[in-house]
């Protein structure tokens, strides 16, 4: 009995990580160019989510399935982009980024559930998580962009960051509007299901 209830997480919590795969794949490629080559893009709002409603590992993994499909083919990448050549282009630090962004943004969520309606002060952790991997996902953008153009830094923050710091500002706070709903229906889901 106990093998069997271990087997039906194991099997929901693959399905979690599967359908945030596909969030991920499905708003990755939905991008705006930009004149430094780095487009504007809702993969990171994804990422983010996966990881402040799964939480690191699971949103790490859910991000890793992402990668590997686009690597292998499947037009996932940014404008519908796929193949491993796609990690040396100027994204490429990028991409490789969203595996510190995903584990970052729920890094510090815990197993704490959080409320429909939570304060400011209960989103906090998630909002840290959340600067610090795009902190991080930044730094991995534009020391790959230096290395493959020789730009000077400061055409490298021009076009690696400071385009981006409105959009992802404006993402977190989706992100936080969002996880708790979700987390929150994820919750009352394993209450449901263990009552039964």
């Amino acid at each position: 009995m106990e093998h069997k209830e271990t087997k039906g997480v194991d099997v929901r919590r693959l399905a979690l990580i599967a359908v945030m795969a596909a969030v991920i794949c499905v708003l990755s490629p939905l991008a705006i160019p930009l004149s430094g080559g780095v487009p504007i893009s809702l993969a990171t709002l994804a990422v983010m989510l996966a990881g402040a409603v799964l939480g690191p590992v699971d949103g790490m993994l859910a991000t890793l399935v992402f990668l590997a499909l686009g690597m292998v083919g499947v037009p996932v990448f940014s404008a519908y982009q796929a193949g491993i050549g796609v990690l040396f282009g100027k994204t490429g630090g990028f991409i490789l980024g969203y595996i510190p962004l995903a584990l970052c943004s729920g890094l510090f969520l815990g197993k704490q559930p959080l409320h429909r309606k939570p304060s400011f002060k209960e989103l906090l952790p998630a909002i840290g998580g959340m600067v610090l991997g795009t902190v991080i996902l930044y730094a991995f953008g534009t020391a790959w962009f230096l290395i493959l153009t020789h730009a000077s830094l400061k055409l490298a923050l021009t076009a690696c960051v400071l385009p981006f710091l409105p959009g992802d500002a404006l993402k977190m706070v989706v992100v936080c509007a969002l996880a708790p709903v979700l987390r929150t229906a994820l919750q009352k889901m394993e209450t449901a299901k263990a009552a039964v």
